[in-house]
């Protein structure tokens, strides 16, 4: 009974002892959101050019051309255990120089999650009516600004963003933070700088445990925890495209990103305790504006070999993407790797794009 009950609470005790290891803080938002995206890598600072910008760089969304544009996205985790869904929906603005306004929201979730701590009553009889279950969620709300400057090749644009976690009824948090980005584009040239939580975003956490899991937190030697703040810290990225016409019916284009963090030593490519890169290199090839294929990889780290702790080798991870584009509908596919970037487990992402016509206003006879 006593490994029923270490296993049941399992789940709590790593998510609740992941918010003591700030490094790794608000990790959900580093997944990102967009078929397109993810075919490639995540290389998409300097290309973004649609709704899915107001997360890779908000700067992009200058780019977009439909009045009101929408994305939708699912992706699901070790055969549907978690759950990451993503909206967006946005509308350019009258009367302003290419400006752009977009709203978004970002839920990473496992659900139903059979909570057994009551499993077994103080008489050491099994009731089974005592499982119940509870969901670990997390939830980010950006609102999102782009506008070109009077050089026309330069865009910018900034988000701020609502950070909500939650673990069943054991602990919450609110965090807030800002991200800001510059696009310049000339010729089949795009370069791009993006900089996440510029502003150090937080989330403050609440703790609400009973007794009786402290007792079990107490037991299994892990600290329980009490109200904090968890911060995160500023990351940049800087990223370069081209776009190559081959002939009239098709182009190419490749892209680049780099990813520098400064919050202490990573398994990445460029791997110091004062600064880190980590790069994401994709391709993208458009037949005629309807069919796009993708390529990319990403996550290089350098991993031990298992019969040799002094030998190592660099691992990587490949990524394979289609879309098609149909009228106002982009529909884009993308076989990836996000959960686990050690392991052969691939997650199927599939993403959807709508643009649309704003209403004509009707006009009076003279």
């Amino acid at each position: 009974m006593k490994k029923q009950l270490f296993l049941s609470t399992l789940l709590i005790i790593l998510a609740l002892n992941a918010i003591l290891a700030q490094k790794y803080s608000n990790e959900f938002l580093a997944i990102g959101v967009g078929g397109r995206a993810h075919g490639m890598s995540g290389a998409q600072v300097a290309l973004t050019d649609d709704i899915t910008a107001a997360y890779w760089n908000p700067a992009g969304l200058t780019q977009i051309q439909a009045p009101l544009q929408a994305a939708v996205m699912h992706a699901e985790w070790f055969g549907g255990v978690g759950q990451y869904d993503y909206l967006s929906f946005g509308k350019a603005l009258k009367g302003d120089r290419g400006a752009y306004l977009a709203f978004s929201l970002i839920r990473l979730g496992v659900d139903n999650i059979p909570y057994t701590i009551n499993l077994v009553n103080a008489d050491g009889t099994i009731n089974y009516d005592n499982v119940t279950s509870f969901s670990a969620a997390d939830y980010a709300v950006f609102g999102s600004y782009a506008q070109k400057l009077k050089n026309p090749h330069l865009s910018v644009g900034g988000s701020v963003k609502v950070v909500r976690r939650v673990i069943g009824s054991f602990g919450n948090s609110w965090g807030f933070g800002a991200d800001a980005g510059i696009q310049y584009r000339k010729g089949s040239w795009m370069l791009g700088a993006q900089g996440r939580d510029l502003t150090t975003t937080f989330n403050a956490w609440s703790f609400n445990l009973t007794d009786r899991e402290k007792a079990v937190f107490d037991s299994t030697n892990n600290e329980i925890p009490v109200s904090n703040t968890e911060i995160t810290k500023p990351r940049f990225m800087l990223g370069a495209a081209y776009k190559w016409k081959i002939n009239s019916k098709t182009t190419l284009m490749p892209a680049i990103d780099l990813e520098w963090t400064t919050d202490g030593q990573r398994n990445v490519l460029i791997s110091s305790k004062s600064l880190n890169i980590d790069p994401k290199i994709g391709v993208e090839a458009d037949y005629k504006g309807l069919v796009q294929l993708r390529v990319g990889v990403a996550n290089f780290q350098r991993v031990k070999n298992d019969f040799d702790p002094n030998k190592e080798h660099l691992s990587l991870q490949p990524n394979f993407g289609i879309g098609l584009h149909l009228g106002r509908v982009q529909l884009d596919y993308a076989l990836t790797d996000i959960g686990n970037v050690s392991a052969v487990q691939y997650s199927h992402i599939f993403s959807l794009r709508l643009d649309f016509k704003e209403r004509s206003k009707p006009t009076q006879e003279q």
